[in-house]
C-alpha cells in the first residue's frame, strides 16, 4: 500500500483548483448548478478521486475542516458508482490514504473517513480489503481515544449497513471478524468514554436480529452489560439499552425471559427518564412485550406502577408542536406542510375492504402517542382488570378544574378514548355517565380538549349506536350528533379536523339511524364546506362520502339534494382538469352516485363526460404533456375510472346511452393494458361493472378484453400486483355470465391460472382466493364441456375455497358451475365426494329454489351411483354437523 501512495502525487495547480471549487460548493450563496457542472467535468479525470482522498487526508494544506469534509462526502458518492472502474493503483492509493486517518485529531474528519470506509467495505466486503480489519483491530487496541473512536465509528457504520458481512469465514483468518470484534466491543461497555460505550452498544444491537454465534455465546455478558448501562449517565447510551430490550423481546424473547422481571423494573425507571427520547424508547417496550410470545401475566403485577406512568406521559409536553398548531383559528391560511399528500386507493372487488388507520389527531410519533398506544394495547390484553388502577388516576386528573391543569384533563380524556375497545365490558354499564360527562367538554374553552373529546366520543360510537334502543339512548345519540355538528363549525382548525373525522366514524356506525337528521347534517357539512380551508376540506369530502354510503337511497330526495349538490357542482365547475383538488371531489361523487342510484341520472351526463375527458387527456399527457395541456398524473385516471364505476353501479343499465355515445370502450381497453398497476386495477373493476350493466358495448372488442384480463392472472403478474389479478379474475367471471359461450376461447388459459391459486392459497389475499373459486364456477356454468374433463385436478381445493364464501348471488353462480361440471363428468369428482358434501353444507340457506334442487340432484345422484355401503362410508368421514346440514338436501 505504501508503494501505491508513493507512486501518485497531486499537482499543485489541480489541488488548488479543486479546493477552490469545494470552497464555493460549501458556500451558501454560490451558484450550485454551475459548480455541480464543473465538479462533473473534473469527475472525468481518472485521478479526480485521488485528489479528493488527498484533500480529506492531509491537514497540512491549511484547508478548513469543511473543505476536507466536502471532499470526503464527494469521494463517498463517487466511489459508490465508480469504484469498480478505477485502476487498481487508484483503488490502492485511496485506501492507503484513508486508513491512517482513522485516528485523525478532528472528529469531523474521523467521521467522514468512517463513512467512506464503510462504503468501500460494502463494495468489496472483507475479502476486498484485508488490511482494513488489521487496522481496525490495531486502533481498538491502541488505547488512544482518537484511534479507538475512529475505528468504532467505521465499525458501527459497517454493522449498520451490512452486519452479516462480518459474520463470514475469511481465508487466512483464524476466526470470523465478528468473533474478533465481539469481546472488544463488550469490553468497551466499561470504557470511561461515553462515545465508545454508545458506539460499542450500537454495534452489538445491530446483531440482535441476525444473532451470530459470537453474540449468542456472549449473551450473558451482553445482558449483564445492559443492566449496568441502564443507569449510564449518557442519555444516548440509556436509549440504546432500551432499544436492545425492545428488540430482544420482539425477536428473542426466550433469551430475555429469565431476566424479564429485572428488565421490567429498569424499563419502568427509563419510562420516567428526564430525557424524552429515552422515555419514548422505553415506552415501546410495553407494546413489544404484549405483541410477543411471553405470557402477558408476567406484566400483571407491574400494572399498578406502569399505568400511572403512562398516564403521566400522555400529558402534552411543553414543546409539543400541537400546542402551537392549536393556536391557529380558521383565519390562518394553511401552510404547505399542512397539506399531506393524499393517496386514492383503487377499487377492489372482494371481501376485504382496506383497513384504514384511525386518523390520529397529529402525525408525529412521540411519547404522548406511544403511551396512549401502550395503554390501548394493555386494555386489550388485560381488559377490565386495569380499571381499578386506571379510573382513580383518570378521576383525579379530571377533578382539577383550574385552567393551569387543562393538559391533565386533556390526557384523562385521551385515556378514556384509548381504553374504549379493551375495557368496554367494564365500562359499558357506565357508558351513559361517561358520555354525559364528555358532552359538555365539546364546548370547553381549550381547543385541544374540544378536539380530543371528539376523538374519544368517536371511539365509543359503535356502543353509543347500539344503545339507541335503550332508555335515554336515542337522546344521548342525538346530543352527541348535535355536539359533533357544532364542533364541525368550530373556528379552530384542529377542532374542525377532529370533529369531522369523529363524525365520519359515527356515520359508519349509525348508518340508517342518521336518516331522521339528514337535513341538519347536510346543512352543517355544507356550511363547513363553504368555510374550511384546503386541508380540512378533504375531511369534509370524506364525511359527505361516508354519509352517502351510510344512508344510501334515503339521500335521493329533492330537499336533501338541493342542499348537497349545488355547492359541489359549483366547485366541480371551478376546478380545472389539472387541479389535484379534483381527487377528493371525484371520490365524493363516486359515493353519492352509488347512494342515489338512478336518482343521480340528472347529474350524470356532465360527470360522465368529464371523466372521459380526464382519462383521454391523461393518456395523451403520458406521451406529450404540452399537447395535452396537463401534466401526467395517474391518480387523475384512477379517480375518474372509479367514478365511472360508481356511475355504473348507481345508474345500472341507465348508463348505457352515455357509454354508447362515447369512446369509453377503446379508452378502457388502453387502461386495462396500462403500465401502472393501479390504473389496471381500476380499469378492470370498471370492466366488471360494465359487464354487469351494458355488456353489449364491450362486444366488438370482447376477446381483447378477455385476453388482457387473463394475462393479469399468470403467476408473475399475481406476484407483482395481487389486487390487479383480483379485479381481473372478478371481471372475467362477470363477463362470462353475460356473454356465455363466447368466453370459451380463454377458458382453459384462465383455469390454468386459477387452479394454482386454489391449490396454494396460503399467504394469498383472501379476496383473490374467493374470486378465483367464484370465477371458476362461473366458467364451469357457461362452458361445462370445457371445464369438466379437468375436474379431478382442482375439485378438492375448489370446494375448500367455496366453503369460505358467504351466502350471496356470487356463491350461487359458483355452485351452478359446480353442479354443471359434476353432472358433465360424474366420475371425475367421485373420489372427492366428501369435499363436495362439505361445500354443500357450507350454505346457511340457498335462496334460489332451482339451485337447491340442482344440489339435491347431484348429491342424490352420487348416493345412487355409490350404493348404500360406499355412501355411508363417505358420510362417516364427515363431521356430524356437516352430515346434519346435508339432510336438507334429502340425503
Amino acid at each position: 500500500m505504501a508503494a501505491a501512495a508513493a507512486l501518485w502525487k497531486p499537482q499543485e495547480e489541480g489541488l488548488r483548483e479543486i479546493c477552490g471549487l469545494l470552497e464555493q460548493h460549501i458556500s451558501p450563496n454560490s451558484d450550485q448548478a454551475r459548480i455541480w457542472q464543473q465538479l462533473q467535468h473534473y469527475s472525468q479525470f481518472p485521478d479526480f478521486n485521488n485528489y479528493l482522498a488527498f484533500i480529506l487526508a492531509h491537514a497540512e494544506q491549511g484547508k478548513s475542516m469543511e473543505v476536507r469534509q466536502a471532499a470526503g462526502l464527494l469521494l463517498k458518492n463517487n466511489l459508490r458508482t465508480t469504484f469498480s472502474s478505477l485502476t487498481p493503483s487508484s483503488q490502492q492509493y485511496i485506501k492507503s490514504e484513508l486508513l491512517p486517518c482513522l485516528g485523525a485529531t478532528d472528529r469531523t474528519v474521523r467521521s467522514t473517513v468512517g463513512t467512506v470506509i464503510s462504503v468501500l467495505f460494502q463494495l468489496g466486503r472483507v475479502f476486498g480489503w484485508p488490511e482494513l480489519l488489521q487496522a481496525l483491530v490495531q486502533c481498538l487496541d491502541s488505547k488512544d481515544l482518537n484511534h479507538m473512536e475512529g475505528a468504532m465509528d467505521a465499525i458501527y457504520k459497517i454493522c449498520e449497513e451490512v452486519p452479516e458481512e462480518l459474520d463470514v469465514d475469511v481465508p487466512g483468518l483464524p476466526e470470523r471478524p465478528i468473533n474478533i470484534f465481539m469481546p472488544r466491543l463488550l469490553q468497551l461497555f466499561q470504557s470511561p468514554h461515553a462515545v465508545l460505550r454508545k458506539l460499542a452498544l450500537g454495534c452489538i444491537n445491530q446483531y440482535i436480529v441476525v444473532m451470530p454465534m459470537a453474540l449468542y455465546m456472549s449473551m450473558d455478558q451482553y445482558l449483564q452489560g445492559l443492566f449496568v448501562l441502564a443507569k449510564d449517565p449518557a442519555a444516548d447510551v440509556r436509549k440504546l439499552v432500551c432499544s436492545a430490550w425492545v428488540q430482544l423481546i420482539e425477536v428473542r424473547p426466550s433469551l430475555l425471559e429469565p431476566h424479564v422481571r429485572n428488565v421490567i423494573e429498569l424499563i419502568l425507571q427509563a419510562n420516567k427518564d428526564a430525557d424524552e427520547e429515552v422515555a419514548l424508547e422505553a415506552c415501546e417496550f410495553w407494546s413489544a412485550y404484549c405483541d410477543g410470545n411471553l405470557p402477558p401475566d408476567g406484566l400483571r403485577e407491574f400494572l399498578p406502577r406502569l399505568i400511572p406512568i403512562l398516564l403521566s406521559n400522555m400529558v402534552y409536553a411543553e414543546d409539543d408542536e400541537s400546542l402551537f398548531d392549536a393556536e391557529e383559528d380558521e383565519s390562518f391560511p394553511d401552510r404547505d406542510q399542512d397539506l399531506k399528500p393524499r393517496f386514492h386507493s383503487s377499487r377492489l372487488h372482494g371481501s376485504e375492504p382496506g383497513e384504514e388507520d384511525d386518523d390520529d389527531i397529529v402525525n408525529i410519533w412521540n411519547l404522548r402517542k406511544c403511551s396512549a398506544a401502550g395503554l390501548d394495547i394493555l386494555s386489550n390484553i388485560f381488559g377490565d382488570d386495569i380499571l381499578p388502577t386506571l379510573m382513580p388516576v383518570i378521576e383525579q386528573k379530571l377533578s382539577r378544574m383550574d385552567d393551569a391543569a387543562w393538559k391533565e384533563r386533556e390526557a384523562a380524556v385521551l385515556a378514556i378514548g384509548a381504553i374504549a375497545e379493551g375495557c368496554i365490558n367494564g365500562l359499558y354499564p357506565h357508558l351513559p355517565e361517561i358520555v354525559a360527562f364528555l358532552i359538555p367538554l365539546l364546548d370547553d374553552k381549550f381547543p385541544l380538549i374540544r378536539s380530543i373529546t371528539c376523538w374519544t366520543l368517536s371511539r365509543y360510537s359503535k356502543f353509543i349506536v347500539q344503545g339507541i334502543g335503550h332508555q335515554n339512548g336515542r337522546e344521548q345519540f342525538d346530543k352527541i350528533l348535535m355536539g359533533l355538528l357544532r364542533r364541525i363549525l368550530d373556528t379552530n382548525k384542529r377542532v374542525q379536523e377532529a370533529a369531522c373525522s369523529a363524525f365520519a366514524t359515527l356515520e359508519e356506525e349509525a348508518a340508517e339511524e342518521l336518516a331522521p337528521h339528514l337535513e341538519i347534517i347536510l346543512q352543517h357539512l355544507l356550511r363547513a364546506y363553504g368555510k374550511y380551508q384546503k386541508r380540512n376540506l378533504r375531511i369534509v369530502y370524506d364525511a359527505i362520502g361516508t354519509l352517502a354510503d351510510a344512508v344510501g337511497a334515503e339521500l335521493n330526495q329533492p330537499k336533501y339534494l338541493d342542499i348537497l349538490m349545488p355547492p359541489l357542482i359549483s366547485k366541480w365547475q371551478q376546478l380545472t382538469n389539472a387541479d389535484k383538488d379534483l381527487f377528493p371531489l371525484l371520490e365524493c361523487f363516486t359515493s353519492i352516485a352509488q347512494a342515489l342510484g338512478p336518482g343521480f341520472s340528472q347529474f350524470a351526463e356532465p360527470v360522465f363526460q368529464r371523466c372521459i375527458n380526464i382519462v383521454q387527456s391523461q393518456q395523451l399527457a403520458k406521451v406529450d404533456h404540452v399537447a395535452a395541456g396537463v401534466l401526467y398524473d395517474k391518480e387523475f385516471t384512477v379517480c375518474s375510472l372509479d367514478l365511472l364505476s360508481g356511475l355504473a353501479e348507481g345508474l345500472g343499465s341507465g348508463i348505457e346511452s352515455l357509454v354508447g355515445q362515447s369512446n369509453l370502450r377503446d379508452l378502457l381497453l388502453q387502461c386495462c393494458m396500462d403500465d401502472a398497476a393501479d390504473i389496471r386495477q381500476s380499469a378492470l373493476a370498471l370492466l366488471g361493472d360494465f359487464a354487469r350493466v351494458c355488456p353489449v358495448h364491450l362486444h366488438p372488442r370482447l376477446l381483447e378484453f378477455l385476453n388482457v384480463a387473463a394475462k393479469q392472472l399468470n403467476p408473475p403478474a399475481i406476484k407483482e400486483a395481487v389486487s390487479v389479478a383480483n379485479n381481473a379474475c372478478w371481471a372475467i367471471g362477470e363477463l362470462a355470465i353475460k356473454v356465455r359461450q363466447e368466453v370459451s376461447p380463454v377458458v382453459l388459459t384462465v383455469i390454468s391460472c386459477l387452479v394454482p391459486i386454489l391449490q396454494n392459497p396460503e399467504g394469498l389475499n383472501k379476496s383473490l382466493v374467493e374470486n378465483s373459486a367464484i370465477t371458476l364456477g362461473r366458467l364451469g356454468w357457461v362452458c361445462p364441456e370445457i371445464v369438466a374433463p379437468h375436474t379431478e385436478h382442482f375439485i378438492q381445493p375448489w370446494c375448500t375455497a367455496l366453503c369460505m364464501i358467504r351466502d350471496d348471488y356470487e356463491k350461487e353462480d359458483a355452485f351452478r358451475g359446480l353442479c354443471a361440471v359434476v353432472r358433465t363428468n360424474p366420475p371425475g369428482a367421485v373420489n372427492s365426494l366428501a369435499f363436495i358434501c362439505k361445500a354443500a353444507a357450507s350454505w346457511n340457506e340457498i335462496r334460489s329454489e332451482d339451485l337447491h334442487n340442482e344440489v339435491c340432484q347431484v348429491l342424490n345422484g352420487y348416493k345412487q351411483m355409490l350404493g348404500t355401503g360406499a355412501w355411508e362410508q363417505c358420510m362417516s368421514t364427515l363431521e356430524p354437523s356437516v352430515v346434519q346440514r346435508l339432510s336438507r338436501y334429502g340425503v
